[in-house]
């Protein structure tokens, strides 16, 4: 399967039930799947099947961070895979690009695979799409774009949750113009569903899909795999 697809669990599920989830996902996937998941720290743990990653960590070895996970934490784990500049960490966490950069760059030198998340917020949009563009380009500020295990994740804010993706127009307008940027693999993120997914995936310079509320069910997420597996 050439498309990737992502689940980021945010802060939902418990335990017992992240457990639960990942026996059936083992036993749904095929070799040439590429999956990923982002569950809470809780659940983090290895995979042989697919692929499991910390959705934030601070960007040292170890030290004072109380309620942060640090490297050495991650290595005991076998975690290699982590998302960086989620809008909810910038938005709602004060995160700036100095601090996404700083954990960019802390961590690609650990050789992590990288999923960077980049969007704008809906009055950066309704201002048109140059200062959407330029907006865009400032939150790759400080980012290696030539890193070789990034992958790029354009979620626009104003459709993260609210159950609006972005038409089919305006995701093929965004990938078009980053792939004008990075050769980074990209895939799209906000309010993705199993009834609009395969409509997204089919879009050139679409890579696959960071879904969010869509993967909290097993059955939907392995259907969605499917979806994508059938357009490779």
């Amino acid at each position: 399967m050439s498309k990737i697809i992502a689940g980021n669990f945010k802060s939902n599920l418990t335990r017992t039930k992240i457990q639960e989830y990942y026996q059936i996902l083992d036993s749904k996937i095929m070799p040439n799947d590429k999956v990923f998941l982002f569950p809470p720290f809780f659940a983090l743990q290895q995979s042989q099947k697919f692929q499991i990653g910390a959705q934030n960590a601070y960007p040292a070895n170890n030290g004072a961070f109380t309620g942060e996970i640090t490297l050495e934490a991650l290595k005991d784990l076998n975690i290699n895979t982590l998302l960086i500049g989620h809008s909810e960490r910038r938005a709602l966490l004060g995160e700036n690009q100095e601090f996404c950069a700083q954990k960019f760059n802390f961590f690609k030198a650990q050789n992590f695979s990288i999923f960077y998340c980049i969007g704008e917020n809906l009055e950066v949009r309704q201002k048109g799409f140059e200062m959407t563009k330029k907006f865009l380009a400032t939150q790759l500020q400080g980012i290696d774009i030539n890193y070789p295990n990034l992958i790029l994740a354009y979620e626009p804010i104003w459709a993260i949750g609210t159950g609006k993706s972005a038409s089919l127009e305006e995701i093929e307008e965004v990938h078009t113009f980053l792939k004008t940027l990075c050769p980074a693999k990209i895939l799209y993120g906000g309010s993705v569903q199993k009834n609009n997914l395969a409509e997204i995936l089919k879009l050139p310079n679409v890579d696959g899909a960071l879904i969010g509320s869509a993967s909290l069910d097993i059955n939907n997420f392995v259907d969605m795999i499917t979806l994508a597996r059938e357009l490779s």
